[in-house]
């Protein structure tokens, strides 16, 4: 039987399920903070509070990445258990509706504005946050972890990196994404991404997500009616922004000293690496550096090393991460 072709652009802003690619999901709280006071600011960062359980979750988004780009793990948390966790999810600075000023921006510096958004909404108690970063935004819970270690009851840290080795992995997916605000054929721009984020058995199997009106034929169409409603929103997603971001997460550096001060200080029965054999974005290599950096599983780091899978676990195989999450919480709660 023949593959079905990706659907267009054109195609995908035609149907049905479409406009409900944003799921709606009402938050507890919401509002904008203005963070960053004394370091350039003052910026405003958008927040949402999801769920009023005592499980206290911090989800950090990574590169070009909207708040939104959590709703599975927002509904999964914050919704469908609502009673038993609470959810942050915030837009970066250079995102959404996060303010976007155009200065130098850092890793570390983010993290002092997702401590102000946490210290905000009252989260204050020691081993009390379960943050969990993908990708930039594990990069940006490894400064927050360092930063207060002891308010940290878990970390995960997904498709993330220490520091990006100048592979040709990154270096040309940042090319790529660059170049996706260059003049050319969405579709084209559509197919890279894709490339770039999913593996491609995953890509190709029918839409497996709840629907609103009715599914997408593939996962890929999905992705990209989900990129696609991104682009079109031109004040959230903006390319000065992008690159800001961007330079923040090349620049990212923690050394084997600074890793294995984390680990001590959050200690490793409380941190997880998540990463996929086949990520094109942060490749293989950089998963390993992070683990040893923080002490192995020797040492008692949790693992899920996925040969099969790219950039976006928690999208592809987002019961299994629930699930990975879910008991990593359970272990910490038991600890002194």
């Amino acid at each position: 039987m023949a593959k079905q072709a990706p659907m267009t652009a054109r195609e995908l802003e035609a149907h049905p399920e479409f406009p409900y690619v944003t799921w709606d999901l009402k938050p507890v709280e919401k509002g904008k903070l203005a963070v960053a006071a004394n370091r350039g600011g003052p910026l405003n960062i958008s927040y949402e509070v999801h769920g009023a359980g005592p499980r206290k979750l911090v989800f950090v988004m990574g590169l070009g990445s909207l708040k939104s780009s959590w709703q599975r793990q927002t509904k999964d948390f914050g919704h469908t258990q609502g009673d038993k966790y609470s959810c942050l999810v915030m837009d970066n600075r250079g995102i959404g509706e996060s303010d976007k000023p155009l200065m130098r921006y850092s890793t570390s510096e983010m993290a002092r504005d997702v401590l102000e958004v946490i210290d905000h909404i009252g989260w204050k108690e020691q081993r009390q946050l379960h943050v969990i970063g993908i990708s930039m935004g594990g990069m940006i819970s490894q400064e927050l972890a360092l930063l207060i270690p002891e308010r940290i009851a878990s970390l995960s840290l997904v498709s993330t990196a220490a520091a990006i080795k100048n592979t040709v992995g990154f270096v040309e997916n940042l090319r790529n994404r660059i170049n996706l605000f260059i003049p050319r054929p969405i579709d084209e721009q559509l197919a890279i991404v894709k490339y770039n984020l999913a593996s491609p058995e995953w890509l190709v199997k029918p839409d497996e997500l709840e629907y609103t009106k009715e599914p997408f034929p593939t996962n890929g169409d999905r992705i990209a009616a989900s990129e696609v409603t991104k682009r079109k929103d031109t004040t959230a997603y903006t390319r000065k922004g992008f690159i800001a971001q961007a330079i923040a997460a090349g620049w990212h550096y923690k050394s084997p000293q600074q890793l294995a001060e984390l680990g001590d200080k959050v200690g490793r029965e409380r941190i997880m690496v998540v990463h996929g054999g086949i990520d094109r974005m942060i490749t293989f290599p950089h998963a390993e550096v992070l683990l040893q950096g923080l002490g192995g599983t020797e040492r008692g780091i949790t693992v899920h090393f996925e040969p099969g899978q790219g950039h976006i676990i928690p999208i592809e195989m987002r019961h299994e991460f629930r699930k990975w999450v879910e008991e990593l919480i359970d272990k910490t709660e038991n600890l002194s």
